[in-house]
């Protein structure tokens, strides 16, 4: 395995509800179950590590209860928090209610994670073959995100740069998104988020167009849920990586074990199509299971792969 993953955004909080469908606006329900885990960066880091992907966590972190259970669960991956605890403020968190459908649905709380001082991202020093990471949540509007755009666009060229644009893709500058993108290697959206980007493209179209807005050599890879995820690099064709059918039983954190697989791939040498199959199998492989943190480990990846009689992974 070649370089690390240094992610510079959000850990929070995921605080996990099951439910038989969301309520009516103005209504109520009754959880089946509710458990407290961390999420949001966490899962892409998790994911990479379990893929055999050494992993930094350069972003902030807060002194409360769930700064101490952030900091306990990257322990427990092997993730190392680069940075002191911010005082005054704890971990974010995030409600996620997941339903009948396995589908999911998010209402988020930020806190000390989002108050990265520009003085911690300088004190990180990514080097040749190294990958950053960040999401969209770091871009939104405010003096964090001219400071993390700054960095990104300044480091090694030879460092690698994901950004996942996330949910709030929207809610994010238009021309601050522009110039990150200029220095992005790896652009990996979800198909809703690409459309958002694309004036309502479709995944094939929403890839190539991405494509073109990403740093000379760089790729796109919209993820396309069961339909598996669409890489696309300039002035050639994209290419439809076909998923793998599974019993989905909870898809909270599919796409982030997605990209952490995938970046663990493409740093161990894999071309794109390949690191896509792979990070397709993963994602598959993760949603068979409760839980926003399930991406598998190398070796539970290579039984699911035999399982499932999927090759090249």
């Amino acid at each position: 395995m070649n370089g690390r993953l240094i992610h510079v955004s959000p850990v929070i909080i995921d605080l996990v509800m099951t439910v038989d469908r969301l309520p009516e606006p103005g209504g109520d329900t009754l959880a089946d179950s509710a458990v407290a885990l961390p999420g949001g960066g966490f899962n892409v880091m998790a994911a990479a590590a379990r893929a055999g992907m050494p992993v930094v966590y350069g972003g902030a972190h807060g002194t409360g209860p769930n700064g101490e259970l952030a900091r306990a669960a990257l322990r427990a991956e092997g993730v190392e928090a680069v940075h002191d605890p911010l005082p005054g403020s704890d971990t974010g968190f995030c409600v996620a209610l997941v339903d009948s459908g396995a589908e999911r649905t998010f209402v988020t709380s930020l806190g000390a994670e989002s108050e990265l001082p520009a003085t911690a991202l300088r004190s990180l020093d990514p080097g040749p073959g190294d990958t950053v990471y960040a999401v969209g949540y770091s871009l939104l509007p405010g003096p964090r995100a001219e400071d993390l755009a700054a960095w990104i666009v300044g480091l090694d060229p030879q460092v690698r740069v994901a950004l996942d644009p996330a949910p709030v893709v929207g809610a994010i500058d238009p021309e601050l998104l522009a110039k990150v993108m200029e220095r992005v290697d790896v652009f990996s959206p979800n198909a809703t988020e690409a459309a958002a980007l694309t004036g309502g493209a479709g995944p094939e179209r929403a890839a190539a167009d991405l494509a073109s807005r990403v740093r000379p050599g760089g790729a796109a890879v919209v993820r396309d849920g069961v339909d598996g995820c669409v890489v696309a690099v300039a002035d050639r064709e994209p290419v439809r990586v076909p998923g793998v059918p599974v019993a989905a039983v909870d898809t909270n954190g599919a796409g982030d074990s997605h990209v952490g697989a995938l970046l663990a791939a493409l740093a161990e040498g894999l071309d794109l199509e390949g690191a896509a199959r792979r990070a397709n199998a993963a994602a598959a492989r993760a949603v068979t299971l409760r839980g926003p943190a399930t991406a598998p480990t190398r070796a539970e990846l290579a039984a699911f792969a035999e399982e499932n009689r999927i090759t090249g992974v």
